[in-house]
């Protein structure tokens, strides 16, 4: 009886002996010019840094930030229990030696196993050709004459639509949330150009999509996250069932679009066009997709990863954005300054004929500081506060740090958007001043691996400059028509996502402007 209990007993234990004989002395300990790479705060024997990863993601925003105030631009080792050898990464060489050389970084098997539930072979999951083909498609559909239609059609179209609904709300006195009003913006406008379909923030997708990217970010922080989500995942379950079935359904639509032959009845002449212009888009980005690609279930990761990309992140940066502003008058001042100048003095309501002119919010250069304000925010506030990539070959960093095969490389661009050594000692203040020169009349631009909000090198963001485009365009129309005031005084933070949404979304009291003029 005893043996029997004692081969139990070995049994048992067998695991953990292993898993701590791992702990002890299976990480490889990572060196600079020869010399073992220093640790973080938070380092402790047996978890390592698996404790600092389990907090709430804001938590974990300042954990990032105390490593780069503490350590500044040097490389740090991470370690989290059956994980691979890590590093965090803050200096701008190194991270522009990742952006630059794409075939030995790249999202590797630590990233494909956390997020392939939601993205599978999407451009967010991708490597190699399936992501070349994806991003040919994402740029033939981002052409000059597309960008046209949405600064002077569709964008205008859907902001008026939001302009109406804050002026009912105003006459109200009613609460807004001003979050999920930005995303019924930029949601409306990637249906209809990119998908050709209606779609509304509030539907069952965008719920479901919600809450899949939270639990696909905590399986980042979480190396046990296969064992929970087997006792607690059953919702996180049935929202990626719903996200599928949502893109199955976008192909199916543009498939019956392709097949139609009625020439009236064109792809971008659909009832949701309306007759407002949008039929001079020249084809969806699925469309794009089925040329490309074919195969229709790889079209629908395709589509679902640039609806995320493509309507979240915005709408996102637009709630950070108006969350700043509340609390910055004096910059709302000068955003209505420079807006008044462009559209001039003697224009008419903005409610009534805001689509007489659109063109004259749609030009970036023609707005400067409002462009400015917009970088700020993003500098602030990154729609994507972490990045992470895997090394698929040994390498050297230009700091002299050698990774091996597999290692995995994180930058945080919430903390190197914070750096005192990049951006100057009042790097955590507002001050969308930072990105003028000094005639005030040209915004300036920073390399990608200093200001990392767009990715960098091949896998720069295809939508860089249609954000900035929307994002201009709502800044200037909605400071200039309404006074927005923040009802809850309190420090905003992110609830846990890929990107960055604000837990409870950001509630205020609207109020029409008198002065709101619009040319």
């Amino acid at each position: 009886m005893a043996l029997v209990d004692g081969h139990i007993l070995f049994a048992c234990s067998f695991p953990l002996l292993l898993f701590l004989f791992w702990v002890l002395f299976g990480q490889s300990k990572l060196r600079r010019n020869g010399v073992v790479l220093r640790k973080p705060p938070n380092t402790w024997p047996l978890v390592g840094n698996g404790i600092v990863f389990l907090r709430e993601r804001q938590k974990l925003f300042s954990w990032f930030a105390k490593c780069e105030r503490l350590y500044g631009y040097e490389t740090l080792q991470i370690s989290v229990p059956s994980l691979p050898p890590g590093i965090i990464i803050s200096d701008p060489r190194n991270l522009d030696y990742v952006f630059k050389n794409e075939g030995v970084f790249s999202k590797g098997d630590f990233v494909k196993k956390r997020s392939w539930d939601l993205f599978g072979h999407g451009i967010i999951n991708a490597d190699g050709e399936v992501w070349k083909v994806q991003r040919k498609a994402g740029l033939r559909f981002l052409n000059t004459t597309n960008l046209k239609v949405l600064t002077q059609t569709a964008l205008p179209q859907y902001l008026q639509q939001s302009i109406d609904f804050l002026d009912t709300q105003a006459a109200a006195g009613s609460l807004v949330d001003l979050q999920a009003v930005f995303h019924e913006i930029t949601t409306q406008l990637m249906g209809s150009m990119a998908y050709n379909m209606e779609m509304h923030a509030d539907d069952n997708f965008s719920v479901a999509f919600d809450h899949a990217s939270g639990v696909t970010a905590e399986r980042f922080q979480n190396p046990l996250w296969f064992v929970t989500e087997v006792f607690f995942g059953s919702r996180f379950r049935r929202s990626v069932s719903i996200v599928k079935s949502y893109g199955a359904a976008m192909v199916a639509n543009a498939v019956r679009d392709r097949r139609r032959i009625d020439s009236e009845a064109k792809p971008n002449e659909s009832e949701h066009d309306g007759g407002r212009g949008l039929k001079q888009v020249e084809g969806s980005l699925i469309q794009s997709f089925l040329d490309a690609i074919g195969d229709e279930s790889l079209v629908a990761d395709a589509a679902l990863n640039y609806l995320s990309a493509g309507r979240d992140t915005t709408a996102q940066v637009l709630t950070w954005t108006f969350y700043l502003l509340m609390r910055h008058p004096d910059v709302v001042a000068q955003i209505r300054t420079e807006v008044s100048r462009v559209i001039g003095a003697d224009g008419q309501n903005i409610g009534s004929s805001f689509q007489l002119r659109p063109a004259c919010l749609g030009d970036v250069a023609a707005l400067p500081f409002t462009h400015a304000v917009f970088n700020e925010a993003l500098r602030l506030y990154p729609p994507v506060p972490f990045e992470i990539k895997q090394s698929m070959e040994a390498t050297t960093l230009p700091d002299g740090t050698f990774l091996p095969r597999d290692s995995v490389v994180v930058w945080c661009p919430w903390a190197m958007n914070r750096s005192r050594l990049t951006w100057g000692v009042a790097s955590e203040d507002f001050q969308p001043q930072r990105w003028l020169d000094q005639s005030g009349s040209k915004v300036i631009t920073r390399s990608a691996s200093e200001f990392p909000v767009f990715n960098g090198g091949p896998r720069t963001c295809l939508g860089k400059r249609m954000a900035e485009l929307m994002a201009t365009q709502v800044i200037a129309v909605m400071v200039l028509k309404f006074d927005f005031i923040e009802t809850d005084h309190g420090e905003r933070v992110s609830k846990s996502s890929l990107t960055l949404p604000m837990k409870g979304g950001l509630p205020c009291r609207v109020k029409k402007r008198k002065g709101g003029q619009f040319l």
